[in-house]
């Protein structure tokens, strides 16, 4: 038992006075520390944990459109709301001896980008779970007086041709039969060069990436057979009946709510005919084509031609088809393999016509070289039966041949390169605008890769042989540019619209990749303000030839280009000419 100490009644009173003291001040610190923790947790966690930008601006509401919610494809996630891909962050400035700490960074978008009405296509680019992201194709349903009203049609569609049967097969006209075993079994067609437009249309009905959400649309395609509709009515009618159609167009287009995102711009349209056929002057009936391509609303469109102008900025250069249209890659595969093989005993060859009445074609002085050399292989063309006017005669020559002249036609093109691009022969070209100036989608810029170049006045003057001209490259070299040129195949033949090339892109493929990049940054440009100021649309030629950070300047082909001065009359009057002479060609093939 504990034992009290002996104190008195007061010493034990106030100790245990004392004793309640403690006590209370204890519980005042606990409630004074619980409080404190209270308070910070909250300000920490309320307060604080409101916002982590280290922006101390306001923040401000995010607008999503709508329209790009819901008309997203089911496999497509939504895209990041970024910049353009172009621009780069402002860089961030502190004192050299400041010490770097790490902070959150955030994607903005300028306030002015969402007024763009294209966005939401553009947007698209970023989705990288999206295989179609910015590859969108939108096709405007066209009433069928656009298009399937003329193959109904088609005994009209050319006065000496019937293109019904060129009409078939979605276009690539009646099968080849291999009687001779110059072509392949399968994938051959008497494949009309003028048929480019139906061609085109039917391949865009299998394009992997199209929509019926034109929001989406990267670029948007006017399936009009331009160049069966001015071959209807080029001889014989008037401007009135000539324009009507092109007229009717843009009118339709005009009032769809596509046409109003950018005006037209980021639409394209193709016609399988030579750019002159659209491009008369005036309103004289005398005068040659439609005035399609000078139309205001016609300006801003791309139009795709197998043969553009110089000196406009609304046209492009894409191949004239070929007899070749592959179902599937190793139908490819095994045709170069093919070229590669083959035994050339033609130094060089010549397929074509002279022209006479042209006191500047180099036909004639090239036929006087091919009859005068002993390597040279010589199809003349003319009125009546020829070889010349035969898919399997005229793959034939090219298909023994190490190189094949390609003066100008007509006009600067003929669908000739293409053949012998296709047999693995060397292309000999003459003129730059026969194909260096036109197909910069499908060729490469150094043109001494796959060709030969020998200047017109070279040949005019007589003062050139081309056979010791060719006879100079070494086997060594000739083997390298024929690599070259067959590896070219894939890209200038267009592949059969039923079907698609799984690992190849074909003529169709570049032009479409073309058109959506000259969209896209089209756009770009847009929305950071970029304008072509500088642009001199009498040499649009020469901007497709420039490297990154080049500017136009002096060419050496501009002598090849130059127009005279005080006026284009002349050479527009001549490039009519010539749109008239092609005709008389396609005559001549069919008498």
């Amino acid at each position: 038992m504990r034992r009290r100490s002996p104190t008195s009644p007061l010493i034990e009173h106030m100790e245990k006075g004392a004793a309640k003291n403690q006590q209370s001040r204890i519980c005042l610190l606990a409630s004074l520390s619980a409080f404190f923790w209270v308070f910070l947790l909250y300000f920490h966690f309320v307060v604080l944990g409101g916002s982590t930008d280290d922006d101390p601006s306001p923040l401000n509401p995010i607008s999503v459109s709508y329209e790009s919610i819901i008309s997203r494809p089911r496999n497509a996630q939504f895209a990041p709301i970024s910049r353009p891909t172009n621009a780069q962050p402002a860089p961030v400035s502190r004192h050299d001896n400041a010490q770097s700490f790490p902070t959150h960074q955030t994607t903005k978008t300028h306030p002015k980008e969402d007024s763009f009405p294209f966005m939401t296509a553009l947007r698209t680019i970023e989705n990288k779970s999206d295989p179609c992201g910015g590859r969108y194709i939108y096709v405007h349903d066209l009433p069928p007086r656009f298009n399937e009203d003329m193959l109904k049609e088609c005994r009209s569609l050319s006065l000496w041709t019937n293109m019904c049967k060129f009409t078939t097969n979605a276009g690539l006209g009646p099968p080849l039969e291999n009687v001779e075993g110059v072509f392949s079994d399968t994938g051959w067609y008497a494949t009309n060069q003028f048929a480019v437009d139906v061609i085109f249309s039917n391949r865009m009905k299998q394009y992997e990436c199209l929509t019926q959400d034109s929001s989406l649309a990267a670029a948007i395609f006017v399936p009009f057979y331009a160049g069966f509709d001015i071959a209807r009515y080029l001889w014989g009618y008037n401007v009135s009946v000539r324009d009507a159609a092109s007229l009717d167009l843009v009118d339709w287009l005009g009032k769809r709510p596509e046409w109003s995102i950018m005006g037209g711009k980021d639409h394209f349209l193709v016609a399988g005919r030579i750019t002159w056929d659209f491009r008369r002057l005036s309103d004289e009936d005398s005068n040659w084509g439609n005035k399609l391509l000078f139309l205001p609303a016609a300006k801003n469109m791309s139009m795709l031609v197998v043969e553009s102008s110089p000196w406009n900025a609304n046209d492009f250069g894409i191949p004239y088809p070929t007899y070749f249209h592959p179902a599937k890659d190793s139908d490819v595969f095994i045709w170069q393999d093919r070229m590669r093989n083959l035994e050339r005993k033609w130094l060089f060859s010549f397929a074509g016509a002279p022209r006479p009445d042209n006191p500047k074609s180099i036909r004639g002085p090239i036929i006087d070289q091919c009859k005068k050399s002993n390597l040279c292989k010589l199809l003349e063309c003319d009125f009546g039966e020829s070889k010349c006017h035969s898919p399997s005669s005229i793959m034939k020559m090219f298909q023994g041949s190490l190189f094949c002249l390609q003066p100008q036609g007509d006009s600067y093109t003929r669908r000739s390169a293409f053949d012998s691009i296709l047999a693995g022969c060397i292309p000999v070209f003459f003129h730059p605008g026969s194909a260096y100036t036109q197909y910069t989608w499908h060729l490469p810029k150094n043109y001494s890769k796959y060709s030969v170049f020998i200047p017109e006045d070279n040949i005019r003057k007589r003062n050139v042989s081309i056979e010791q001209k060719l006879s100079q490259i070494s086997p060594e070299q000739v083997k390298i540019m024929r690599e070259e040129v067959i590896g070219l195949i894939p890209r200038l033949i267009y592949a059969d619209p039923r079907s698609k090339l799984e690992t190849h892109k074909d003529a169709f493929d570049l032009a479409v990749q073309a058109v959506i990049e000259k969209v896209t940054k089209l756009r770009r440009d847009i929305i950071d303000g970029r304008t072509d100021d500088d642009f001199i649309e009498e040499l649009s030629w020469k901007y497709a030839l420039l490297d990154e950070g080049q500017y136009v300047g002096p060419h050496e082909w501009d002598p090849f280009f130059s127009k005279p001065k005080g006026g284009n009359s002349e050479s527009n009057g001549s490039s009519a000419e010539a749109a008239k002479n092609s005709w008389k060609s396609e005559q001549r093939a069919q008498s």
